[in-house]
């Protein structure tokens, strides 16, 4: 089946981030700090939220609460109903995160995140390390932080599997010898993670930014460029890693994608500043709604 990429917003700075909230896909719009809505009912893009930090990945929890990655800010934050950001995480071991960047729910509650730092500017850092974290839900409302991973330079989108024993990372790091790779991290019972694998291997080429799932537990992926490789695609992965199919993106890099639409059928695509949406064969995996 061939996807026909249609465009149904934008063009705006730079998208990122698209989740859906059960009738419409949020995404944001990250050099001008705000969260667009838009409506495929009425065919409409109005800004939902504004004042964001820089938010970059987006998601719901189980319960339908609005959770962001606020790379500018360097924090994890839920929106909640009444307009305000409630701050879950902005430290570890006493540190500024570096930048989080994309987010996943597990069945549990827990809250996965990747915290790299993209671009030129590193001086102001204060963690040694780009890293995948987990923010435990506590009973008196906070969130505990566990760092997951000592062994990525720059993590960026991260699923966890619907039987929940993988946690899929983009390692995505840019130059000459850096790795860029999908890979597969077996979760222990307690949290922590085993030694990864390595399902696809994109050096030299523009790797991984965003994922998402489908039903049948195989990724959905956004990755490659014009400069060079196969050029701007969506990947579809099974879960061992096989590449199952590919589907051109009209435009170049492509960002991130999620499943949307009554039928979770249609996959929503931001790339090249825009919101595009296609038909597909697949079912998405969302953990809300």
């Amino acid at each position: 089946m061939s996807w026909e990429f249609e465009l149904v917003a934008g063009p705006f700075d730079f998208t990122e981030g698209p989740a859906w909230d059960g009738a419409s896909v949020l995404f944001t719009d990250i050099p001008n700090s705000r969260i667009m809505r838009h409506d495929p009912g009425a065919g409409e893009c109005t800004e939902f939220w504004k004042d964001t930090n820089e938010a970059n990945g987006l998601m719901f929890d189980q319960d339908g609460r609005l959770f962001a990655c606020e790379g500018g800010g360097r924090r994890m934050v839920h929106y909640d109903s009444v307009g305000s950001a409630a701050v879950i995480a902005d430290t570890f071991e006493g540190k500024r995160l570096n930048s989080p960047n994309d987010l996943a729910f597990d069945a549990q509650g827990r809250l996965w995140f990747t915290d790299p730092r993209y671009g030129d500017r590193t001086d102001d850092l204060e963690l040694d390390h780009q890293s995948v974290f987990r923010l435990d839900p506590q009973a008196d409302g906070s969130w505990e932080i566990m760092r997951v991973t000592h062994d990525v330079t720059k993590p960026n989108g991260l699923l966890i599997s619907p039987d929940q024993k993988w946690l899929y990372v983009a390692q995505s790091e840019y130059g000459e010898g850096k790795k860029r790779e999908l890979r597969a991290y077996p979760v222990n019972a307690d949290g922590t993670v085993g030694e990864h694998a390595v399902l696809h291997n994109f050096y030299p080429h523009r790797g991984i930014d965003g994922m998402c799932l489908d039903t049948d537990g195989n990724i959905i992926a956004t990755a490659g460029w014009q400069r060079s490789g196969p050029g701007p695609m969506i990947y579809v992965f099974a879960p061992n890693g096989r590449v199952l199919a590919t589907h051109p993106v009209p435009v170049d890099r492509p960002t991130n994608c999620t499943f949307g639409d009554a039928d979770l059928r249609s996959l929503y695509l931001t790339a090249g500043a825009c919101l595009f949406r296609t038909r597909t064969e697949h079912t998405g995996y969302l953990i809300y709604p």
